[in-house]
């Protein structure tokens, strides 16, 4: 026997129509890519959103489309989510962050027939546009009197191409499984693979990612997602910030310390979210400038583990809760959240922030399973280090036009990380597969050294790579990019961080380097590093 509820299915054009009927006046400000700051709100959106559809389908383009957007985070970005999905189409968001042979492999592999960017790709797509057939016509994303003179094929701005078009348009309607979003992985560990999201996934993660122990957005939100929509699905804001009523503020191209002070108190921002690097950025200016967090309540911090003195930066100096978040593209990307379960309330001090450097415990619809190499399970005793595996509605279960299976025999995906999950169920991730340190049969964690080392007052970066030794298989290289002025030396390295992990994980040299190279996703990219010490001798 079936229920005898309606049948509604979960479709993404739902959430901006909610916005725009319960919270139509709410504002979403965007510093735009001319310059200006710009000012609309959830109504509008929906408006600008209807006509895209509404042009889209003018265009030809139909059901499964793959549609590219090459942009930052501004309001036209957003309303472009809404009617590409909303017409039935996939949004396919182009990191610019890779290199450009990537974005032109990652284009031509999804097929797309029309690409959205904004001013600043102008060039970068001028160069590629020859090795991609399937692009018929780009859209900049500007007004006539912004518009470059270009070679793009078809190019047109699109404020002139959405003139085409009213918003007399009706939603198309669809299975809830349907494609929605494709959104290619950073290459971490091997090339990008495209991570296709439905509707329906993208919808159940955002309303898990609302509760109150995730991101605890409210209609009293005001949110500024630094993390791009262009980056692992946007961690879930430009869902569940329209679904809540939050107040969004866009921060455009410009991510520097002091643009996101300015919007941070300008627009009173009580929530953000990004990765450590960005932080880092704003964390030097205000200690360079005096400056303060008005009213700012929350910032959560993912992407790559959150080292606990940037948490207690955050915290002691400025007043500001820290959450770290962990999870991947392949999980829509949000997995786990370290909120304060109640049977950790009271706790203070180190044992608070021994707590907060984990990734914590998954919401409802993430499973977490840890094994072996085997695939035997491991016991959550918070010591036994294992493989990290998940499954859920929102995890992915194949990547797009790619034949290898991704799962077990028990539909779990492995997500690369070796982790620990204690009896509350508290994960914290001790390395990914490739990059722990294996000496003397034993494993050292290198994101453990690297969170102990960024603590050092004259560090302003610190990556950990292991190194061949004869006896030992692998032992620790710590590489630091040391603050303006300050050089950190081995000797002094190695004190500070004695007595804070086993004498036998303490690394066995230190080098100083200008700077460490990041994936397109901002995470430290140890493929890179390992290549520039390839032929490094550890002393003696």
């Amino acid at each position: 026997m079936l229920g005898l509820m309606q049948n509604w299915p979960l479709l993404i054009h739902r959430i901006i129509d909610h916005a725009a009927i319960q919270h139509g006046t709410r504002e979403v400000v965007s510093r735009s890519v001319e310059g200006p700051i710009r000012r609309t709100t959830y109504a509008d959106i929906r408006q600008s959103a209807l006509r895209i559809g509404k042009r889209l389908t003018q265009e030809g383009i139909r059901l499964g489309d793959r549609v590219a957007t090459l942009a930052w985070n501004t309001d036209r970005h957003l309303a472009l989510w809404y009617g590409i999905s909303g017409m039935g189409a996939i949004t396919h968001t182009v990191n610019p962050r890779l290199f450009p042979e990537q974005i032109a492999q990652l284009i031509d592999h999804a097929e797309d027939r029309l690409l959205f960017l904004d001013l600043t790709f102008v060039p970068l797509m001028e160069g590629l546009q020859d090795k991609l057939p399937t692009v018929e016509r780009y859209i900049v994303l500007t007004d006539a009197a912004h518009m470059p003179q270009t070679s793009l094929r078809n190019a047109v701005p699109y404020e002139d191409w959405l003139a085409e078009a009213d918003d007399d348009f009706a939603w198309a309607t669809f299975d809830e499984n349907t494609a929605a979003g494709l959104c290619y992985t950073s290459g971490t560990t091997g090339g990008p693979k495209g991570v296709l999201y439905s509707h329906r996934s993208n919808v159940l993660h955002a309303m898990g990612c609302a509760q109150p122990d995730y991101m605890g957005l409210s209609a009293r939100t005001v949110v500024l997602p630094v993390v791009p929509l262009f980056h692992a699905n946007s961690w879930s804001l430009a869902f569940s910030a329209p679904m809540t009523g939050a107040k969004l503020v866009m921060p455009g191209m410009k991510l520097d310390g002091a643009s996101l002070l300015e919007l941070l108190n300008g627009e009173q921002v009580t929530l953000t979210a990004a990765v450590p690097t960005v932080w880092l950025g704003l964390l030097q200016h205000l200690e360079a400038t005096g400056g303060k967090l008005d009213t700012l309540k929350r910032v959560v911090i993912g992407g790559s583990a959150c080292p606990r003195a940037m948490t207690e930066a955050f915290e002691k100096t400025y007043g500001v809760t820290v959450d770290h978040a962990w999870g991947m593209t392949e999980m829509s990307p949000i997995g786990s959240f370290c909120s304060i379960k109640p049977v950790y309330d009271g706790l203070e001090g180190d044992a608070l922030y021994d707590l907060k450097v984990k990734q914590g415990h998954p919401q409802f619809g993430v499973e977490f399973r840890l094994t072996d190499d085997d695939g035997t399970d491991l016991p959550w005793d918070g010591k036994t280090f294992g493989r990290l595996k998940v499954r859920g509605p929102a995890v992915a279960g194949a990547y797009y036009r790619h034949d290898q299976p991704i799962l077990d025999e028990h539909g779990f995906f492995d997500t690369g990380d070796v982790a620990t999950i204690d009896p509350h169920g508290y994960m914290q991730v001790t390395d990914r597969s490739k990059d722990v340190i294996k000496s003397g049969g034993e494993w050292i964690s290198s994101i453990e050294l690297e969170n102990l080392a960024i603590g050092h007052p004259d560090v302003a970066e610190a990556a950990v790579i292991g190194v061949a030794h004869p006896k030992w298989d692998e032992r620790p290289l710590l590489v630091i990019v040391p603050k303006p002025g300050k050089t950190p030396g081995r000797e002094e390295m190695l004190a500070f961080m004695t007595g804070k992990v086993a004498k036998w994980w303490l690394p066995d040299d230190v080098v100083l380097v200008e700077a460490i190279p990041h994936t397109a996703t901002g995470k430290i990219q140890k493929t890179a590093l390992r290549e520039m010490f390839r032929a490094y001798r550890l002393p003696g």
